[in-house]
């Protein structure tokens, strides 16, 4: 349903790099990059995450109360993905951890922009 979720950016360079290391394990690569926006992924007609310049030429501001939540296979993968965004620069908002009893454990943080990320497995 979701065929991609823009965030503003500071640094497009700096943020593709970001955005590719750390989903490259899963195959991410840049999908399309248009100068002024770049789609991450593994390939078109599949979910992508695109990081811009905003259109406005205003600064990037992260969304109050916006995040996007990457799911992963396991909790061991929801760790790893989270102390890997942290080795690339991304800070904590949130350790990995059970939240909801036997149902939900996520792992926040966020990007060098400060946009809220989540890597998270239901059950």
């Amino acid at each position: 349903m979701i065929g991609y979720t823009t965030i503003g950016v500071s640094d497009m360079e700096r943020a593709k790099a970001f955005y590719m290391d750390l989903f490259a394990d899963k195959g991410a690569k840049l999908v399309t990059d248009m100068g002024r926006i770049a789609f991450i992924g593994t390939k078109r007609g599949e979910p992508m995450l695109a990081v811009c310049k905003p259109y406005d030429k205003a600064d990037p501001a992260p969304g109050n109360g916006g995040m996007i939540a990457f799911t992963v296979a396991d909790k061991e993968e929801a760790d790893t993905m989270y102390h890997k965004a942290i080795s690339l620069g991304a800070t904590c908002d949130g350790p990995p951890g059970q939240r909801i009893p036997d149902r939900f454990y996520g792992a926040y943080a966020r990007d060098l922009d400060g946009n809220k990320i989540c890597f998270f497995v239901f059950g």
